[in-house]
């Protein structure tokens, strides 16, 4: 990116050609870039958040007790839904153009030098943004950071941090073909966050994989606590949050033990974890709003595991509205398409099958062959712009329905960035990792 391409486009496309290159797992690129920038992912305390689902939403229930706390906090999480800078917040405030701009300026020369140093050692487009995360907390003077991690864990590359508290929110069968096709395999992968000494919270997991989590828990002298163990298999007891849906409760009891593991002088009381849990804000999990007096709901459940809440959520909306919702769908691989599009059936009137504009993204034949043929309900083949032709419009269902959007959190981000334009323009071929 040379001098002469200062424009936010220029610096898109050259993050696009990180991104062209591919996903490569290891921390190896990672660590030496973090320390040619001087290790700013040590200046600042940090919570390391693994999990096939949950993690982002524990993520932003732990930003919002330490803010609650009144500390000054960095969230990094990802996909985006709409814009890039959302991966990287201080306060909840996301990265500006103008400052990506300036961190890829600073850090592009800088992985080419490492880049002529040895093939591949040059940074991917995930640990660009993970090198700006961390230089962005640092900067900010943060006082805590909650990182999530990518994909994995143990060859993540948020994995050079040496957290307060490590949190593995779930563990399903997910990303199979990079972490191993049984809940043990991803239980290693993900328990590969696990530092000595460091303390652990798990969320509920899998018998195979919390074994799997425990013993290297073990190895490494870290103690684990598990919400199982201190809050018991009703949900009734769990801590409340404003985030809708009866696993937000398993979510919400994750964070509320992470709060109980940091140090007292964090201040987490009880009281704190409680204001913190009623103010959080994650967009696209079961997300009501209301367009054109239609009632629309937004929700990212785009893997197996994801499926099983959805169905929980969808069984309460039939069971409030007495009416079967009109579903619009999209989702990205076969694996993810079946278990969805076969709870979807169980509940939907009507189904509108879209294809998010992601390479990976199924076909409308994909889709239609996943639906049950049981399912008596129409089957329509539909896109963003017919659905959602702009900001307050849908178009399918009828006045009194619930239209419930859900699949890949890429499909949501096209449909946010259409309907909230002063969100900016989507960015979505910078999202698929």
């Amino acid at each position: 990116m040379s001098s002469d391409h200062d424009s936010y486009a220029a610096v898109q496309d050259y993050l696009f050609s990180l991104k062209a290159a591919g996903v490569r797992f290891g921390i190896d690129r990672m660590a030496g870039l973090a320390a040619a920038l001087g290790h700013p992912e040590r200046q600042v305390p940090v919570v390391h958040v693994a999990g096939t689902n949950g993690k982002g939403s524990v993520a932003a229930m732990l930003e919002a007790i330490f803010r609650a706390a009144g500390w000054r906090t960095g969230l990094y999480t990802s996909p985006h839904l709409v814009r890039l800078g959302e991966r990287v917040q201080v306060d909840r405030v996301p990265l500006s153009e103008g400052e990506i701009m300036a961190y890829t300026r600073e850090l592009e020369p800088l992985a080419e030098v490492l880049g002529r140093a040895e093939a591949d050692a040059r940074p991917s487009f995930f640990e660009f943004m993970t090198a700006m995360a961390f230089l962005q907390f640092a900067r900010r003077s943060c006082d805590i950071a909650v990182i999530e991690v990518g994909m994995g864990g143990r060859l993540d590359a948020t994995n050079i941090v040496t957290p307060e508290v490590a949190v593995i929110t779930s563990i399903g069968l997910d990303h199979c073909e990079q972490l191993g096709d049984t809940v043990e395999k991803i239980a290693a992968e993900k328990a590969g966050i696990i530092k000595p000494g460091r303390p652990v919270v798990i969320g509920r997991l899998p018998e195979g994989a919390e074994r799997v989590v425990r013993a290297i828990a073990a190895e490494r002298g870290a103690a684990v606590v598990s919400v199982r163990e201190v809050y018991g298999d009703d949900t009734g007891n769990y801590p409340l949050t404003n985030l809708e849906g009866r696993y937000q409760r398993w979510n919400a009891a994750t964070a509320a033990l992470v709060a109980r593991r940091m140090d007292v002088r964090w201040g987490l009381s009880d009281e704190i974890v409680a204001r913190g849990l009623q103010q959080v804000t994650w967009p696209g999990r079961w997300q009501r709003t209301t367009l054109g007096g239609k009632q629309v709901v937004f929700d990212a459940s785009h893997n197996p595991e994801g499926a099983v809440a959805l169905e929980e959520n969808l069984q309460s909306l039939f069971a409030g509205t007495g009416r079967k919702p009109v579903v619009v769908t999209g989702v990205l691989g076969a694996a993810r398409a079946r278990p969805l599009l076969e709870t979807i059936a169980r509940y939907a009137r009507e189904i509108h099958l879209v294809r998010p504009q992601q390479e990976r993204a199924c076909s409308w034949e994909e889709l239609e062959a996943f639906v049950p043929a049981t399912f008596s309900g129409t089957v329509r083949r539909g896109t963003v712009p017919d659905i959602f032709p702009g900001p307050g419009q849908c178009r399918v269902g009828a006045a009194d329905d619930v239209v419930v959007v859900t699949g890949s959190i890429y499909l949501l981000g096209e449909i946010l960035a259409r309907l909230e334009p002063a969100r900016g323009a989507n960015e979505g071929r910078l999202q698929d990792f």
